[in-house]
């Protein structure tokens, strides 16, 4: 099965420009991208893992790399798509009973490959802990990326079946959060198309919140700092599974279609519109937020973030030059009344910011790097992957106020 990907209503997407010939090879490796189980590549609406997964095959496929995706029923990508599973799973993610089927079918197809002369020089893996585990098991080079944080549990996991893979963080402040004993062989990444994203340079009246309704992603701080500067405030998102009880108490209550407005979860040129419309996009996370594909997807329209200092936020967010960094509600309302007309912060720097750090191109060739350095190939160079370099623009003390 062999299709081109599309995001949104079809015929919106534009397709993925070719990379450079100097940033691509003459030498194609035979790669298979194991996608997690629950949502199709690319996703209909939530699926950050998802929409990173569209973009990287693409590009790889337009460097003449042969890759293959195995991934959730209703996958579509200019790779070759091979389903697993016989339905997506959105509503069971985390499924032991699913993940471990997948996997085990992943490796069925894997080891079928090699034993028919087209054996893959490499596995990257995005699908969770499951395929980590077993990466011993398969007979090919395994690259991992770690989409989440480094918590007690994590940590244990990856101390004991980290060495079996090269492992990938997405940003420094992800890696620096890995135990001494777990080796991350390099840091590359989430990706973004900018040009598939429009630019707004007059702004709407409203600030914009968007992720799952989990409480540490703060929809109720985005809600009471919105309230503190007498400013409306959009929310979309998701309420997934166990997070209704946080939603009826925290975050219901508020919303009154006019100073409050919830537009459930949104995807498409919905999303995109109200991305480049938004006067900036509230980020007040209290955990190590891995990366937040949110801020530069936001970033991409021209709209400059504001977040509390916590995990990549300190990485995306340039202060004063791309957003703002600020340590509770009042800060961040305080913020927010310096957006719209009095702003200072340019929406074409704000896009820029997004373009020079996450085009898809710096993380297919990070990527490739890391293949190539795995499966052994020599046209690897010394260093493995370009890392996100520190931002020499100031930044604000990184006490944090716990609320």
């Amino acid at each position: 099965m062999r299709s081109r990907s599309a995001t949104g209503p079809p015929g919106l997407r534009t397709p993925l420009r070719l990379l450079p010939p100097r940033a691509g090879t003459a030498l194609g490796l035979r790669i298979a991208v194991l996608a997690p189980p629950w949502i199709p590549v690319p996703p209909d609406g939530y699926g950050g893992i998802e929409a990173v997964l569209e973009l990287l095959c693409d590009a790889l496929v337009a460097r003449g790399h042969d890759v293959t995706l195995f991934a959730a029923p209703g996958s579509r990508s200019s790779a070759r798509v091979r389903v697993l599973l016989e339905e997506p799973h959105p509503d069971t993610i985390g499924s032991a009973l699913h993940e471990s089927d997948y996997v085990a079918r992943a490796w069925e197809q894997i080891e079928r490959a090699a034993s028919h002369g087209h054996p893959f020089d490499v596995l990257h893996d995005h699908s969770g802990f499951t395929a980590l585990a077993m990466a011993d098991r398969v007979g090919v080079p395994v690259v991992h990326t770690i989409h989440g944080s480094f918590d007690r549990h994590t940590s244990r996991f990856y101390e004991r079946h980290g060495r079996k893979a090269a492992l990938v963080a997405i940003t420094r402040s992800q890696a620096a959060r890995a135990p001494a004993a777990v080796r991350i062989s390099a840091v590359v990444p989430n990706p973004i198309a900018v040009d598939r994203w429009p630019l707004r340079t007059h702004k709407h009246d409203y600030v914009l919140w968007i992720g799952r309704m989990a409480p540490v992603k703060g929809a109720h701080r985005a809600i009471q700092a919105a309230r503190l500067a007498g400013k409306k405030l959009v929310l979309a998102g998701p309420v997934q599974a166990g997070q209704e009880q946080y939603f009826h108490e925290h975050i219901e209550p508020h919303i009154d279609g006019h100073q409050v407005r919830y537009l459930g979860e949104v995807a498409g040129t919905t999303k995109q519109h109200l991305y480049a419309n938004a006067q900036a996009l509230l980020m007040p996370i209290r955990w190590p937020e891995p990366f937040g594909m949110v801020m530069i997807e936001a970033l991409a329209c021209g709209t400059p973030v504001i977040a509390f200092p916590e995990g990549a936020a300190t990485e995306i967010v340039i202060h004063e030059h791309n957003g703002l960094l600020v340590t509770n509600e009042h800060q961040m309302a305080r913020a927010i009344d310096q957006m719209g007309a009095r702003s200072q912060i340019d929406p074409a720097r704000c896009r820029a910011s997004a373009a020079e750090r996450y085009d898809i191109a710096i993380t297919a060739t990070g990527y490739e790097r890391i293949y190539r350095h795995a499966a052994n190939v020599k046209r690897a160079p010394a260093a493995l992957a370009p890392q996100l370099q520190p931002t020499s623009h100031p930044q604000p003390p990184q006490q944090t106020a716990r609320q």
